[in-house]
């Protein structure tokens, strides 16, 4: 259960546990039978299993039902009792034994102390002592005070009173078993006992006047009080109507919450079996599969973290004392997995200078982990944006990062099995090594499509804003196609053209336009960019990558070149080549001074998923 989404459950079940509780507060301690022709068990009365509450019956008056749902009262000695009858008014209750013969058990009733004692209804024989004698046959008594439920045809018991005259007591012919004290006269040849109790005394009286009893509101010492239930009957009914409207949509809510942790659930583990079988499929390609606990031990616990994306969080590992890997443990709340098998099943057929290794994969549970080399020097968008000027790299080095990422991106598509559609190309997803040598990686966004095929199917723009391709967003521009990773790729050149002029904050401008057509328009007016440089080698290096990144960015795919012709632009001198059309030509455009500052496009942007 989301987890997220179970602890919500949960708190919906407990919060409806207490909405009810709340209800019942006007009275909870509510009149309860164990079974439906069984007595009213009320104050002073409680019933253990069912009021835990301790201030719902007084000290002593504890009843229980048993499995058969009888009602169970415990006699001191543990002689269990089943209550027939309670007579509130009276402090009277009626009890049986289980095999109707409270003799047997006389002896073990010790009712000398409160709260319940004997009751006789012969006001002149109240309460006496007798003494239990096992006789012959023959005897010649009063056979009233025979005992049936202890005799048998050979040995008759009898029960003679402690006022019983001696002639009527046969010495001779019996023999004393045992004496007991202060019982009432009926108990020999009656299945029931009747007992009264005399605490609380105030209940009795508020029997008798037509009310209830209770403890008072807040009482710590057992006070009791009378209250009539009739007078705060509207008042309960409301109170329960209201309750059960809040129980029920509570209960609704909880099966509504219920449903989807149940659908999460069932959702997730359709996930996995697809990447498990995924990845049988793909044991041949020979990455090494990790377990959780392997990519705990690999990171130290997750001890150094590197960075964060929508995806996933990359930590710093160690295969072996020379051998260094960045581990990206995937969001298991983003995504149904699509993004695991995109970067696994495309990573692990590619092996090219400039693409980013995958050394191994985790797929333990709902636990998803990406093992890669690990490269030291982060990524482009830290040398590009930054302005530190110690963070630059050099026009020299610019350019074999630009013409290795160029070629990264001429493999993908031409020179696997199948043409790879990054979808993501951004100086954030461009890893240099430790000779500042160019990867791409983040291989999540990708598609993979035959060579041939001119156009891929795609129901939602996937990217990053500022580097997608006009046609991803609206097919009037024309079919997505690996065109749309060189307009990508376009605008990263032009962000490393731009990059390297640092913008002068105390200079106000108001009429600031977008990056790359400042760049068009200083290439248009002032033929090259070596106003900008002292070195026009320099100058010579800008111009070359700004001009093949504005061909990269023409708004029509049919206009941009491959990236085949990308790469033989970047590997030439740049004096043959030509300014592309203006693809922001209108009727508006404003004219700039060459002394505006470039406007950088290095702000964090939104990643847009894909829905199908």
């Amino acid at each position: 259960m989301d987890i997220s989404q179970g602890k919500v459950f949960s708190s919906l079940l407990l919060f409806l546990l207490f909405i009810v509780d709340l209800g019942e507060g006007h009275n909870r301690c509510p009149q309860l039978r164990c079974r439906e022709d069984g007595p009213a068990i009320r104050f002073p009365f409680r019933l253990k299993d069912r009021q835990p509450d301790q201030y719902c019956g007084y000290p002593g008056f504890d009843l229980y039902c048993n499995d058969k749902n009888d009602t169970v009262l415990e006699l001191p000695t543990s002689v269990k009792a089943f209550v027939k009858h309670i007579d509130y008014k009276s402090q009277l209750i009626i009890v049986t034994d289980s095999d109707n013969c409270f003799p047997r058990k006389i002896q073990g009733i010790n009712l000398s102390s409160p709260p319940f004692q004997f009751y006789d209804r012969k006001v002149d024989y109240y309460l006496s002592d007798y003494g239990l004698f096992n006789c012959t046959p023959e005897t010649d008594t009063d056979s009233s005070d025979l005992i049936p439920c202890l005799s048998s045809s050979r040995h008759p018991v009898y029960a003679f009173s402690s006022f019983a005259y001696v002639e009527r007591v046969p010495i001779l012919s019996c023999t004393k078993m045992y004496s007991v004290s202060s019982v009432p006269s009926d108990i020999w040849n009656s299945p029931f006992l009747e007992l009264t109790w005399s605490e609380p005394a105030k209940c009795g009286r508020c029997e008798r006047k037509g009310k209830k009893c209770r403890f008072q509101n807040n009482s710590t010492d057992f006070n009791i009080e009378c209250f009539n239930p009739e007078k705060n009957k509207g008042r309960s009914t409301i109170i329960v109507t209201t309750v059960s409207f809040l129980g029920l949509f509570l209960l609704a809510l909880a099966v509504y919450a219920f449903y989807h942790v149940y659908h999460y659930d069932k959702t997730e583990k359709e996930n996995q079996a697809r990447i498990e079988k995924f990845l049988e499929d793909y044991k041949a390609l020979k990455p090494t599969r990790y377990s959780y606990a392997d990519v705990k031990r690999i990171t130290n616990q997750l001890a150094e973290k590197l960075g964060q994306g929508a995806y996933g969080t990359v930590f710093k590992g160690k295969l072996s004392s020379e051998i260094y890997v960045a581990v990206k443990i995937l969001n298991i709340f983003k995504g149904d997995g699509e993004e695991f098998i995109n970067e696994v099943g495309t990573m692990g057929t590619i092996h090219h200078v400039n693409v980013v290794r995958l050394v191994g994969f985790c797929a333990d549970g709902c636990r998803r982990a990406l093992v890669y080399e690990f490269l030291p020097n982060d990524s482009l968008d830290k040398f590009i944006s930054s302005a530190d000027s110690n963070s630059f790299l050099g026009w020299e080095k610019l350019q074999d990062i630009a013409l290795g990422i160029a070629k990264g991106i001429e493999y993908l598509h031409q020179g696997c099995d199948q043409q790879i559609l990054h979808f993501d190309i951004k100086p954030h997803n461009i890893l240099l090594d430790q000779n500042f040598n160019p990867k791409i990686s983040d291989f999540g966004l990708a598609k993979l499509c035959a060579k041939d095929q001119s156009a891929v199917s795609m129901t939602a723009a996937r990217g990053t804003i500022g580097y997608i391709a006009p046609e991803v967003f609206s097919r009037n521009f024309g079919k997505v196609s690996y065109k749309s990773d060189i307009y990508s790729f376009g605008i990263l050149l032009l962000e490393m053209v731009g990059g390297r002029k640092n913008v002068d904050e105390n200079v106000e401008t108001t009429n600031q336009i977008y990056f790359p057509e400042w760049i068009y328009n200083i290439l248009e007016q002032k033929e090259d960019l070596r106003v900008y440089f002292e070195d026009s080698g320099d100058a010579k290096i800008a111009k070359k990558l700004a001009i093949v990144g504005l061909w990269c960015i023409q708004w029509h795919p049919i206009d941009r070149p491959s990236m085949k012709v990308v790469v033989q632009m970047l590997e030439g001198k740049g004096d043959k080549l030509t300014m592309p059309p203006n693809p922001f030509a209108s009727t508006n455009t404003t004219r700039v001074d060459a002394s505006m500052p470039a406007r950088r496009l290095n702000q964090e942007l939104e990643v847009i998923p894909e829905l199908d």
